[in-house]
């Protein structure tokens, strides 16, 4: 029951931003505000007066209605039953919301986010009995959550002492105490199987760790020529229509992260629909089971709360630091972190804070790099290593990519993967952009794919880049003055990289065959059009008209392999490369035996 001093009254309501009259408040605690008992969180204090954020429309509450302090921050509910769920920005389950009010958000509704009827078989860890010396972090036993993931009940951060005892195995409720412990303090403490976090504040570990193996997502521009580490941070920035949801939702359903979080943070309700709709039909490439088995999904449209847009991202990070901790790699998608600046952007202007560029906050690189760091590669108290890699997506008004999210992003994350409208336009996806793209991992990426795949892979991608870059000049000579101006040598590195942009980097998500591409297919396509060039410039250099070469029916097949052979397909694509070998040894003999017989002068 509230105290009476934790009641107060509501002094002035502008938007999402109320003034209260609350004795004993505290930064950052949450509030009821109103008859409906709307939530908010207090960000601003003045003695007994509090400025308060609230996650749902203001509209009809009036000064004078009444307020409670809960006495806690904006928190998250954590334990099993989090896999596979559907939740809004402040982590409420829409699924069990639509059952209650229909398609709308009834405002003031609360439904816990874990089911507190549902009963879970608890295994106990073998290795602990009564009277062992347990501290935060300890995996006391596991839960089948779902069958692709095994969740490990942990003791909460700041809990430490002896174990009193340790429940059987069996089936247990979130809230059944399923173990006791005796604190130094003299205290016993029961643990269930659920836990809360602040989402604004980081769980701990004990100490960060570098990056050492690839996030191989499946796609190529990404895989092979701009690789992101487990645990690292990357952005997609991009204009309108440029693909950078179908990037992300590429990501999430193709990585091999052990866990997926997908935020939809205030973009368009069609675009979290399609994931909805999808997600649940795809099967997993690593496991063979439903994708959702793995994956999560945070929810928050344009259309509603703002500031609930903001705490999304909060919240869905939380959420990733819980199953970091217990020892898995997890990949959080912000979709995009543009919409969530906008959204400190409105509720700094209502607190009538000086802005800066744009209108943006002062504090806006400050909150970026808070998020962005929270990402990481750590180890565990007591369940491993385990990672978090958050990509957020980056919506620059025009494409403008000097603006403010875009520039401070730029300066945080370690993997850029740039979308350009003209390639958008070309229709080439993924239209990441080769030239301003970046990737602060290619080296370590490189051990990995050296080990796992072919010792040739950062040459043939450097080869790869170097025709890019050599495309680029020669694009603009042909431009200025045609391409009768060019050598042959010069037209046959036009068409290397033609094969390039074609046969590797564009990728249809659409295609059921190259929707996903395997690391080794991967290699496989970069090699063989590596070595086309290859043998077709030695060509050349005997003397080779570059015309014969382009008539070649095998660079037609080059450009349409990558959807004519699967992943499993690699006998057929290795079959390829003897069909290019001998194509180009027939036209080798054939002009050796011309310059034999040629008259001698």
């Amino acid at each position: 029951m509230t105290e009476p001093s934790r009641i107060g009254v509501i002094r002035d309501v502008n938007g999402p931003i109320v003034t209260i009259e609350l004795p004993g408040a505290r930064n950052g605690e949450q509030v009821k505000i109103g008859k409906l008992g709307l939530f908010g969180e207090v960000i601003s204090l003045a003695g007994t007066r509090a400025v308060v954020q609230t996650y749902e429309s203001t509209d009809g509450v009036r000064p004078g209605e009444g307020c409670v302090g809960l006495g806690f921050p904006l928190s998250v509910e954590l334990g099993p039953g989090l896999m596979g769920g559907i939740f809004d920005g402040v982590q409420r389950p829409l699924e069990k919301i639509a059952l209650q009010s229909g398609d709308y958000i009834r405002r003031g509704i609360q439904v816990p986010a874990l089911d507190r009827t549902r009963r879970w078989t608890f295994v106990p860890n073998a290795g602990l009995e009564p009277g062992a010396k347990i501290g935060a972090g300890m995996v006391l036993g596991t839960v089948q959550e779902t069958l692709s993931v095994e969740h490990r009940i942990l003791v909460p951060p700041g809990i430490a002492g002896e174990l009193v005892d340790i429940a059987p195995a069996g089936d247990y409720d979130i809230e059944s105490p399923i173990a006791r412990v005796h604190t130094p303090k003299g205290q016993s403490v029961k643990l269930n199987m659920l836990q809360r976090w602040p989402v604004r504040k980081p769980r701990p570990y004990l100490r960060r760790d570098d990056g050492i193996s690839p996030l191989i997502t499946g796609q190529r521009v990404i895989d092979s020529f701009f690789p992101q580490l487990k645990g690292g941070k990357g952005a997609v920035p991009g204009p309108f229509g440029a693909g950078k949801t179908v990037v992300q939702q590429q990501i999430a359903r193709w990585s091999n992260a052990d866990i997926v979080i997908y935020v939809g943070c205030g973009e368009r309700g069609n675009e979290l629909v399609d994931v909805l709709e999808s997600f649940p039909q795809l099967t997993d490439p690593y496991s063979g089971r439903k994708l959702m088995e793995r994956t999560l999904l945070v929810a928050n449209t344009s259309n509603m709360p703002v500031v609930a847009r903001e705490a999304s991202i909060y919240v869905g990070m939380t959420m990733a630091e819980y199953y970091r901790d217990m020892g898995y790699d997890v990949v959080m998608l912000a979709d995009s972190t543009s919409r969530w600046a906008e959204a400190l952007r409105e509720v700094s202007g209502r607190l009538g804070q000086m802005p800066v560029e744009e209108g943006y906050p002062a504090y806006l690189a400050s909150r970026l790099a808070a998020v962005y760091e929270r990402a990481g590669r750590v180890e565990t108290f007591g369940a491993g290593s385990g990672s978090v890699t958050l990509i957020g997506a980056v919506s620059p008004p025009g494409g403008d990519f000097s603006e403010p999210v875009t520039s401070h992003t730029k300066d945080i994350i370690e993997t850029f993967w740039a979308l350009s409208k003209e390639l958008a336009d070309a229709r080439h996806y993924p239209s990441i952009d080769w030239v301003t793209s970046f990737s602060s991992h290619v080296h370590t990426a490189a051990q990995w794919w050296h080990q796992q795949v072919d010792p040739n892979w950062e040459r043939r991608r450097t080869a790869a880049l170097a025709l890019l870059a050599r495309d680029a000049e020669l694009s603009r000579i042909v431009n200025l003055v045609g391409p009768e101006a060019l050598s042959d040598a010069q037209r046959w590195e036009l068409e290397g990289a033609s094969l390039v942009k074609e046969g590797v980097l564009q990728q249809s998500a659409l295609d059921e065959v190259d929707t996903f591409c395997s690391p080794q297919k991967q290699f496989a396509l970069l090699d063989l059009v590596i070595t086309i060039y290859r043998d077709g410039a030695a060509l050349i250099e005997l003397g080779v008209p570059v015309a014969e070469l382009q008539n070649l029916p095998l660079l037609a097949k080059m450009r349409r392999l990558k959807s004519l052979y699967s992943s499993e397909q690699m006998d057929q694509i290795q079959a390829f490369r003897t069909e290019v070998a001998s194509a180009f040894e027939e036209i080798r003999g054939e002009y050796a035996r011309q310059g034999d017989t040629a008259p001698s002068s």
